[in-house]
């Protein structure tokens, strides 16, 4: 019996598009003999909708479902609640979109049309449409599973859907900061990635930082800045360049594919790049400048399993710096996977990637990103995660170099998010 594996994509953090190209691609590469899966998007505004296919996904048509979908915190039941308003058109999308994913339709809620008095007897087995059961008779183009338009699809219904495993897909704030992760430890339902600490922790470049002041692995300078302080924006200015010589790098602290980062080359550009990052998050982190290359490693394991590094890859920025614009639409920006570094960089930053991800109490997969600078020395930079699965992202592409797949890659991840609640372990919570 193949199990139902539940991918969230998405969501209502600034990198809500790009989750969408990372969960297409993630699709793509699931065994679809071994899993039936349940497509569940987010919206931008936290609606929770039943996709049918992956190609809703990369046109965007998804967003204009009618069938709600989610999932339900309660442990007893590990579940997906799926929803549809009474309507005959979108009844036969949620049966469309359960048909899709190789599932029946599973009554659970009152299938009389709303408009009509309750009858006194119950509708004959044959017609198959009691509470609770599936509807077997199909009318003429009708799509298998799909209730009986004269009755069922004109009525308000609900299921439950057991979900066996959850592929949250999602980057930034509300999805890759442990509030997922939260849901679905509530839920007792395994999932691939870092559970609940880990995702705060590594989300928050502020407490990410004081994590790895403790290692002794070099980082750039900081200065945390908040929201309120920039009420008094020459205060703020002040305090800043007590510290660190311009030019400086202003992040918000909760936000990912650099989003709302900015440089700052004097007080002027500082106030303005301050103000875009409060936009973001109410932390915020001012760095001193790193003159570098950008190296990334792609890590996998933790729980049961030893942590791996892959190599590393380096990424050649068309702009400035690796903003967003620069990672997902300038089509000069390119990655290349084991460059040549001077010294020992490359061991260095394999060994202080896996550190890192132990000292976060890392689970399943990570992205950590450096700056290697003349001399060879390596500075940490950035822990994602959750990180990108699109065609031109690192982490899936470090490890095909290693000789993993895309398809055995997620394979391997979703076998990883089974065994946190395998062989006695589901009683140990993994940050």
């Amino acid at each position: 019996m193949k199990e139902t594996i539940a991918v969230l994509f998405g969501g209502q953090s600034s990198e809500h598009i790009v989750s969408c190209m990372s969960a297409a691609n993630v699709i793509d590469q699931i065994d679809k003999e071994k899993y039936n899966l349940l497509l569940l998007g987010i919206t931008e505004e936290g609606r929770w909708l039943l996709t049918k296919s992956v190609e809703e996904i990369r046109s965007g048509a998804w967003r204009d479902g009618k069938v709600t979908a989610v999932l339900s915190p309660d442990a007893s039941k590990k579940c997906v609640t799926v929803s549809v308003p009474a309507g005959k058109e979108c009844a036969a999308e949620l049966a469309a979109a359960l048909n899709a994913a190789g599932l029946d339709l599973p009554y659970a809620a009152d299938e009389r049309d709303a408009d009509e008095a309750a009858p006194e007897e119950q509708p004959d087995d044959k017609q198959g449409t009691q509470p609770g059961s599936r509807v077997e008779k199909e009318q003429p183009g009708s799509v298998p599973g799909d209730p009986q338009p004269d009755s069922a699809l004109r009525a308000a219904c609900c299921c439950e859907i057991p979900v066996d495993v959850v592929f949250p897909v999602l980057h930034g704030l509300y999805g890759e900061d442990g509030t997922v992760q939260g849901l679905l430890e509530l839920a007792r339902i395994p999932y691939v990635g870092c559970g609940v600490l880990a995702s705060a922790v590594s989300m928050d470049k502020l407490y990410t930082k004081t994590i790895v002041d403790d290692l002794g692995i070099r980082q750039a300078r900081y200065v945390p800045v908040m929201r309120e302080e920039l009420k008094d924006m020459d205060a703020a200015a002040d305090k800043i360049e007590a510290d660190l010589d311009y030019p400086v790098f202003v992040k918000p602290s909760n936000a990912g594919s650099s989003r709302g980062v900015s440089k700052a080359r004097d007080r002027a550009s500082l106030a303005a790049a301050l103000t875009e990052a409060a936009r973001h998050d109410r932390k915020i982190l001012v760095e001193e400048t790193i003159v570098g290359r950008e190296i990334e490693c792609a890590v996998f394991g933790g729980g049961l399993r030893p942590v791996e590094a892959s190599g590393v890859g380096e990424i050649l920025a068309a702009a400035e710096f690796y903003d967003f614009d620069a990672k997902y639409y300038n089509s000069e920006s390119r990655t290349v996977v084991d460059p040549d570094l001077p010294g020992d960089a490359a061991e260095k930053i394999r060994e202080d990637a896996m550190a890192i991800f132990k000292a976060v109490d890392g689970y399943g997969l990570a992205r950590v990103d450096f700056f290697v600078d003349a001399a060879g020395e390596v500075i940490f930079n950035e822990i994602n995660t959750m990180p990108g699965f699109t065609a031109i992202s690192m982490y899936p592409m470090l490890w095909e170099a290693r000789g993993v797949s895309k398809s055995r890659l997620v394979e391997k991840l979703i076998a990883h998010a089974k065994e946190r609640y395998a062989d006695g372990a589901e009683e140990v919570r993994h940050g």
